[in-house]
């Protein structure tokens, strides 16, 4: 019993260690000695800029060059919905979805969308999947939440 326990501890110690990484809006830097991508690179820093044609043209090339890229789709599904463009931002939030159905950014950022639609059902129909995926809780169910909560506030 006590190894048990000393196992399930251990396992659960290291799930809590994962790093979440998927948002668009993440800065992460990738592990010393492995080379970046300057298209991604280039992409973030317009991101960070509010340049969402910049964006756009950056993270299309980073998808042209791996069209199973599921970040990258997530990335343009941001920069596409930031610029206004709903309907493009579904279409590369559906595609990071159906190359990654556990794509937690997308989730996230496809939900928001919806609620800039005033599609409230299907935003919370993403806030399930995240909080099916985050066992332990996550950055993009809590944003994803208070942003419908906060929908939800100034209807009433």
């Amino acid at each position: 019993m006590t190894r048990f326990l000393a196992i399930a501890l251990l396992a659960t110690g290291s799930a809590l260690a994962i790093p979440a990484a998927h948002a668009a809006g993440d800065d992460s830097r990738p592990a010393a000695g492995v080379p970046t991508d300057p298209d991604v690179e280039a992409g973030k820093a317009a991101i960070r800029g509010k340049d969402w044609n910049g964006a756009i043209a950056a993270f299309d090339k980073v998808a042209n060059k791996d069209p199973k890229d599921a970040d990258a789709q997530n990335w343009l599904g941001y920069a596409y919905r930031m610029a206004g463009k709903l309907d493009l931002a579904f279409k590369h939030y559906g595609e990071a979805l159906k190359l990654d159905p556990r794509h937690r950014g997308a989730h996230e950022y496809i939900g928001e969308a919806y609620l800039m639609k005033g599609e409230v059902a299907k935003a919370k129909e993403h806030l399930t999947q995240l909080d099916r995926l985050c066992f332990f809780g996550c950055s993009e169910l809590s944003d994803l939440k208070k942003a419908i909560a906060e929908y939800e506030q100034k209807g009433k």
